[in-house]
């Protein structure tokens, strides 16, 4: 049986001009890890729009993480979290305009696998890989209720709970699709 989180988060996105106050209720999977339900979170805070949703992702084998629809109920973006194989991916790009992969694995060992694997637009796949130290410390201090402060700017995350200050590193990693 899942593990339901409240998540409250102030949010000031300033690479994006996305300043929102959010109040999740997050379902974590006996399989999932705390460092994966973190980096799902931390995905939908870093892609938030309108239509934006957290889908039963690792429960169901068809659905990524999360998917953003358009008021017609067509899916507009495919965001996958960990290390998805190319087939999700070719999926992802085929029945969405952008896919993006957030992990806190290996993104070099991904990145490897992936190339040279039959993608649609892959080498517009946007991977996005966290500091796995740093990821692991906040999964540490999450509780089942939960309130902080993301503020991002120029690619860094930063973390305000629990009266102290985390600083994560965001980096991206482009697919060589030949």
């Amino acid at each position: 049986m899942s593990t339901i989180f409240t998540i409250a988060i102030d949010l000031a996105d300033m690479d994006r001009g996305v300043y929102e106050s959010l109040e999740l209720r997050v379902a974590r999977h006996p399989s999932e890890t705390m460092e994966f339900m973190l980096v799902r979170v931390l995905a939908y805070c870093l892609e938030y729009t309108e239509g934006i949703e957290l889908t039963t992702g690792i429960s169901s084998g068809d659905e990524p993480a999360l998917v953003v629809r358009d008021l017609t109920g067509r899916i507009t973006a495919w965001i996958e979290v960990g290390l998805p194989d190319a087939a999700r991916l070719h999926r992802g790009s085929k029945a969405a305009g952008r896919v993006a992969v957030y992990t806190h694995r290996d993104a070099r060992q991904l990145v490897s696998r992936l190339e040279g694997e039959r993608i649609h637009r892959g080498d517009q796949v946007c991977i996005r890989s966290f500091d796995r130290g740093a990821i692991e410390a906040i999964a540490r201090s999450l509780e089942r209720r939960t309130s902080f402060s993301l503020s991002v700017s120029g690619g860094e995350l930063h973390l305000s709970f629990g009266g102290q200050m985390l600083t994560v590193q965001m980096t991206e990693h482009q697919l060589d699709m030949v």
